[in-house]
């Protein structure tokens, strides 16, 4: 490693602080250990392998991290933005130059295969950099008082200051981003956050932990809490020092959440059954689309929030569409998750695959026909493609997070646009098509967060708005938008002729 993250040009001081990072780690975990009595086994998803005992933290551990969180809350609230952003700046070296750690920690917590893993930590460095980018560029505005009758004589101005501490509680499919997009942009508004990790995935963010003190973060600022979901949700939500709850998860708990959260802020991040649309217009390019959707449908196994689920093809290029993703999908890998010319791998758990062919099967049962795949493979499933599968089956209406996509026919672009809108989730949608009147119609018409034109559903950057309607959600993410919800505005004005 030659990376100058510390400032050096010490090869043995750098391992040294790689060998520091590690060495925490381990502690974290042990202290977490101790404290909680029992511990549960973290296995592998694909060699069903334990990996390590995570303690089974309790709700006094959940207490005693808040009570240190608020400490920390008193020391990073004080640091200027020029402070934060250097941290925020440093630790995204850190990660880029410990990128094979971080991967391969994703890898074997999470069963991402390692290409897509690779992938998670470099869009973790460019939410560390945006982060530490938007650290310094929370800027109020001047008000003008004078507007009002009897404004006149009186200057006002807004400034932004950070809530406290912020609990956030994170999935297992992005283990590391998913976790940065919480703590970057509330270290970047001067908030201390704790971070309640999927049971299954939650070494990745103990050493994003390590790496940001390592990086000059007063070490109670950012806590990690391992153990059950519900038990130590519920500590965060009847506490009065937690300011704001944000959670990555199912829309059932979601709701959950945001009915006990009473007066917290709360941004939810919920389900979602992707949509794309691909018209008549775009027969030139239907093999590039394919090529395309085949990655967006199946990346980690299906396993991301706007993984394309649902795709609607014009009735002039469905055969050739179907066709042509049927021979990509068949080209993909199965295999170890660490190999990186794995493109599948298990899934993360064993009622995951279950429940995915009891759909699967459902669906058949209602008239709908498999292109390909369907069955079981390990402890995963092969990549599946169904067609014509009509509303009523769970596969169409609900998420699958798994290797499935239905491709159903439409006449046009009305009858594409009734389709996609009629779903209970709505984050993000894809259109292709060179009609730009038809583009605007799309725009404007579909109930999502994000409409991405030309461009496939799972696309996403880290610092664009984020956020869903409907059962998809509750706020925005995205680092700049993040952080607008993890601060409060204050007005302050100046009557200079008193």
């Amino acid at each position: 490693m030659t990376l100058n993250v510390w400032n050096t040009k010490s090869r043995e001081q750098y391992e040294r602080g790689c060998d520091r990072i590690m060495l925490n780690y381990n502690g974290y975990i042990e202290k977490l250990s101790e404290e909680a009595a029992e511990t549960y086994a973290l296995m592998n998803p694909h060699t069903k392998e334990e990996i390590i005992r995570i303690p089974e933290c309790r709700g006094e551990q959940m207490e005693q991290a808040i009570s240190r969180a608020e400490d920390g809350f008193e020391k990073v609230r004080y640091m200027t933005a020029f402070e934060r952003s250097e941290i925020l700046d440093k630790v995204s070296q850190i990660v880029s130059g410990h990128k094979r750690i971080f991967a391969e920690t994703v890898a074997k917590e999470a069963g991402k295969p390692m290409k897509y893993a690779l992938g998670e930590v470099d869009r973790t460095v460019q939410t560390l950099k945006f982060s530490a980018i938007e650290a310094r560029k929370l800027e109020g505005e001047s008000i003008p008082l004078d507007a009002a009758p009897n404004g006149a004589g009186r200057d006002a101005y807004t400034i932004f200051e950070p809530i406290g501490v912020i609990g956030a509680i994170t999935p297992f499919n992005f283990p590391l981003n998913l976790v940065v997009h919480k703590v970057g942009p509330a270290i970047a508004a001067g908030n201390a956050i704790i971070v309640k990790p999927a049971e299954k995935t939650p070494l990745s963010a103990i050493l994003l932990r390590e790496a940001l003190v390592e990086a000059g973060l007063p070490e109670d600022a950012y806590l990690v809490v391992t153990g059950d979901g519900p038990r130590l949700g519920e500590v965060l939500l009847n506490s009065k020092a937690i300011k704001k709850v944000t959670f990555t998860g199912s829309p059932e708990v979601g709701r959950e959440i945001k009915s006990q959260a009473g007066l917290k802020k709360v941004t939810l991040e919920l389900g979602n059954n992707s949509a794309l649309y691909i018209d008549q217009s775009q027969k030139t390019r239907v093999d590039d689309i394919a090529k395309q959707a085949v990655t967006g449908s199946f990346s980690y196994n299906g396993q991301v929030c706007i993984s394309t689920q649902r795709i609607y093809v014009h009735e002039q290029i469905i055969d050739e569409f179907i066709d042509l993703f049927k021979q990509e999908t068949e080209k993909l890998v199965y295999g170890d998750p660490l190999d990186e010319t794995t493109d599948l791998s298990n899934l993360i758990d064993e009622p995951s695959q279950e429940r995915l062919l009891e759909w699967i099967e459902e669906a058949k049962q209602l008239g709908a026909s498999v292109v390909a795949g369907s069955l079981q493979v390990e402890g995963g499933l092969e990549p599946t493609i169904l067609k014509d599968v009509p509303r009523e089956a769970k596969i169409y209406k609900e998420e699958a997070f798994g290797p499935v996509v239905i491709i159903n026919t439409v006449r046009n672009s009305e009858e594409a646009i009734n389709s996609i809108n009629h779903s209970q989730y709505g984050l993000n949608a894809g259109v292709f098509t060179n009609n730009m009147k038809q583009a605007l119609q799309f725009g404007h018409e579909l109930n999502v967060g994000q409409v991405l034109i030309n461009d496939l559903p799972t696309l996403r950057f880290d610092h664009m708005p984020y956020g869903g309607r409907k059962n998809s959600g509750y706020g925005y993410e995205g680092v700049k938008y993040a952080i607008q919800e993890m601060v409060n505005r204050k007005m302050i004005s100046l009557n200079y002729k008193f």
